[in-house]
């Protein structure tokens, strides 16, 4: 159980940080031995900081939901279909060789395309059909190990001329339906992940809760483009190592 709860609290905070959550839980689980597929469990694990983020966003829902912020609806929903489908085709993709010097090739790259879009200021006030394709897309990209599903979202809804605030607000919210959906089909398609796994579950929705509003600010005036960049090196790195020598 000890394992769990490490990897619990690992995604409850790095969900909030523009460095790909996914992937640091995906290789944490494979130091730890946790008996699931490593795609897998981390998409899993995303489930404790929906609800964690579904609480902190609950009154930008309510208008959703209540349809009395229409323009947000239709974005998500775009956004939403288009990560879905691309997501899906990446999850087969990835899923297969996301072990060993695979995996850290796949988090290499992810890495360094995340400190891209942590490095880049450009802006091309896209309309929002336009944001919410372009959006969709890269979460949907986000499978990768090492691509940050945050880091890519809030480069690609900086393209709009938004709020530093409304950024951030709307990147979190984007990736409540398409987590909810990714954490019910590998929890059907694997209902032992699903019993085994409550601990991280719990402990991610707890640490995520505690520490979301202090890490959004602090996404906010760190740059996180030297340590993606540096993690993708020393990824890449291991990867040619263990191919060499193993």
């Amino acid at each position: 159980m000890t394992n769990y709860i490490i990897l619990g609290i690992l995604q409850g905070v790095f969900e909030w940080l523009p460095v790909s959550s996914e992937g640091v839980v995906a290789l944490a689980s494979q130091f730890l031995n946790i008996n699931a597929n490593p795609i897998d469990f981390a998409l899993f694990a995303h489930s404790g900081t929906l609800l964690a983020a579904l609480i902190y966003f609950r009154k930008d829902w309510r208008e959703v939901l209540t349809f009395k912020n229409k323009s947000l609806l239709k974005f998500l929903i775009i956004s939403t279909t288009i990560s879905l489908l691309i997501g899906f085709i990446m999850y087969n993709t990835v899923r297969s060789v996301a072990f060993g010097a695979g995996f850290l090739l796949l988090m290499g790259f992810g890495l360094l395309a995340t400190a891209f879009f942590n490095k880049s200021k450009r802006k091309f006030n896209l309309n929002l059909t336009q944001l919410a394709l372009f959006s969709g897309l890269l979460q949907g990209f986000a499978v990768i190990p090492g691509l940050s599903r945050s880091g890519s979202t809030i480069f690609s809804l900086s393209l709009g001329g938004m709020k530093p605030s409304q950024i951030l607000r709307i990147s979190y919210m984007m990736s409540v339906p398409v987590v909810l959906a990714s954490s019910v089909y590998v929890g059907l398609k694997d209902f032992s992940l699903a019993l085994e796994s409550w601990p991280t579950l719990v402990f991610s929705f707890i640490i995520g809760i505690a520490t979301l509003d202090f890490l959004i600010k602090i996404s906010q005036k760190i740059n996180f483009f030297k340590f993606a960049l540096i993690f993708g090196i020393l990824c890449l790195f291991g990867a040619v190592l263990e191919l060499v020598f193993v």
